[in-house]
């Protein structure tokens, strides 16, 4: 009987795998109690690589090419067999084919804020996400730590790993790059080159091989990014203060404007507010005239006009002492967030206490 089932074994003379593209990294090529014929033809194409696996170990692995399967041709399996050269038999083992080809567009994301470390906020909170690509660099490796005996594995079994793997080393990848947070999401490229750099090692111990990094978005805490609108504002008025304030003048005047509109329904909301620091509608008027004079680059003239208009808006606004306070106190948290410097705080500062005497 044990004869009789042997004779009804079906020889494999030919071993191969098609890719479906449904993403598959690791395939086991289906024995089904068959056995492979001496001499039989192993066909590996390129992106491919084959591993012989017997009784547990690996015992050979072939790249791209085709194979006639003799002793010569796998020696390490002809030891674990202990054949005899001269005895051709069919042998049993177990067959796995790997795609070695890139695994493009892979994402990654953090599901919640990543708090990390800079040297100018502390402790500070972001969100980012990108893309990546890897292949399987030593078939070897990630047989036996990750993809072991399953009959196929695939891309979407590794992606949450993977994906973990890039997210734990984004704080490594910050402090590498040595970028000040504020100047993060303007270096995107740097910043997913540490990435990469932080978290290859990672992926080669899976026997894989991270070939790109890519950063599509990074999100700053939302006061960070207020700081860094005004200090795009600074950049484009050259870092001089006065433009700058000229610059702020120009971001409050529409809001102004919607004030004065609702004023006759109480005066409440922003035009309160514009009272509340002596300015009002009229001191809109004088800033927009102020701007003007600012932009236009008037020199000497144009210095002369602020002065003015500085006038004009105490004039119009009748500046009052507690006016002058509140003012010191938003210089003050300017100069906190480093938009002022000390000099020019300073220089606010006495400009404002000569209006109390």
């Amino acid at each position: 009987m044990a004869l009789m089932d042997f004779i009804k074994k079906q020889f494999i003379d030919i071993l191969e795998w098609t890719e479906s593209g449904d993403g598959t990294l690791a395939w086991r090529f289906p024995m089904a109690g068959n056995e492979i014929q001496y001499g039989a033809s192993l066909t590996v194409r390129e992106s491919q690589m084959a591993v012989f696996v017997n009784e547990g170990k690996v015992a050979d692995v072939f790249g791209p090419g085709m194979y006639k399967l003799t002793t010569q041709t796998i020696p390490v399996l002809t030891y674990l067999k202990n054949w005899d050269k001269l005895f051709q038999s069919p042998f049993k083992s177990d067959l796995y084919f790997f795609s070695t080809r890139q695994q493009l567009d892979r994402r990654w994301g953090t599901t919640q804020p990543v708090t990390i470390r800079d040297k100018d906020f502390g402790a500070v909170r972001l969100r980012a996400f990108g893309n990546y690509a890897y292949h399987i660099t030593d078939p070897k490796v990630f047989h036996t730590a990750v993809s072991g005996t399953r009959e196929r594995y695939t891309v979407d079994d590794l992606d949450g790993q993977l994906r973990g793997l890039m997210l734990q080393h984004i704080s490594d990848a910050v402090a590498q790059s040595g970028i000040p947070f504020l100047d993060l999401a303007a270096n995107q490229v740097e910043f997913a080159k540490q990435l990469q750099e932080a978290t290859q090692g990672e992926f080669a111990a899976l026997g894989l091989g991270l070939e790109k990094v890519t950063v599509q978005n990074v999100s700053l805490p939302e006061e960070l990014q207020k700081i860094l609108d005004q200090k795009i504002g600074m950049g484009m008025v050259g870092g001089d203060m006065g433009k700058f304030m000229q610059y702020q003048t120009a971001q409050a005047i529409p809001k102004f404007a919607e004030g004065a509109a609702g004023a006759g329904g109480g005066g409440g909301g922003v035009v309160g507010d514009a009272m509340g620091l002596g300015a009002g509608v009229a001191l809109g008027q004088v800033m927009a005239q102020q701007l003007n004079q600012g932009l236009q680059g008037a020199g000497a003239a144009g210095a002369a006009g602020a002065a003015a208009a500085a006038q004009a808006a105490a004039a119009a606004a009748g500046i009052k002492p507690d006016d002058v306070m509140a003012t010191l106190e938003k210089l003050g948290d300017l100069k906190a967030k480093g938009i002022l410097t000390e000099e020019e705080f300073s220089a606010k500062k006495a400009e404002l206490l000569k209006k109390l005497v």
